[in-house]
């Protein structure tokens, strides 16, 4: 794909745990994990007899489709290993890339935390799916931070993590474009830690 956005694609004409993972990612993300299991089955054009025999529960199912869209997630908005840009740069990629994305998602925000606060229970097997893909955001910002030099990468990594979160929630309530402020936001957090370098917004923005 030339432009990776962290949509689920349409659902597969693949195998029935296939149908199943993209449906239930999809419906998850774009109505919320509480979607009534008639409905999910009948998207992925699956008897429930057929979900039940490949997951023991709703539950794992919706840890499952969270699962299956991390890693198209991260492509969309982490630079890639061969990006050879500064650390700076290659954090503010990942604001610009949110503030990019947001409105092609009609606003509905991070999948992660999405489903963490609609589960409303730290130890949902979704939630810990959630925050394991939240903790994988904040080592790469640390990493990135310590190539840097930043005076307290591990604070600052906890603090961008916070600015992106936040970012993307009030796009959601507001429903309408960031602006550019969660850029301005990790820039000046950036600055205030000592993390110098170049970092502009892309071209074609």
């Amino acid at each position: 794909m030339t432009e990776t956005t962290p949509s689920v694609a349409p659902v597969s004409a693949g195998s029935t745990r296939d149908r199943l993972l993209d449906a239930a990612a999809q419906l998850f993300y774009e109505q919320g994990v509480h979607i009534g299991i008639d409905a999910l089955c009948k998207a992925a054009g699956v008897s429930k007899r057929s979900m039940y025999k490949l997951f023991d529960s709703k539950d794992e199912l919706v840890a499952a489709s969270l699962e299956r869209i991390a890693p198209d997630y991260q492509i969309a908005l982490l630079p890639s290993v061969d990006d050879h840009r500064s650390p700076r740069e290659r954090i503010l990629h990942v604001f610009e890339r949110l503030e990019y994305l947001e409105p092609t998602q009609e606003f509905r925000g991070c999948p992660f935390v999405a489903a963490a606060v609609q589960l409303k229970s730290a130890q949902h097997p979704a939630s810990l799916i959630a925050r394991r893909q939240k903790d994988g955001l904040t080592s790469f910002f640390q990493a990135e931070a310590e190539r840097g030099g930043a005076r307290d990468a591990v604070q600052l990594a906890r603090q961008l993590t916070l600015v992106f979160d936040g970012a993307s929630a009030h796009s959601v309530v507001q429903a309408h474009s960031l602006g550019g402020l969660a850029v301005e936001t990790a820039t000046t957090l950036l600055d205030a830690a000592g993390v110098e370098g170049g970092g502009g917004l892309p071209d074609g923005r």
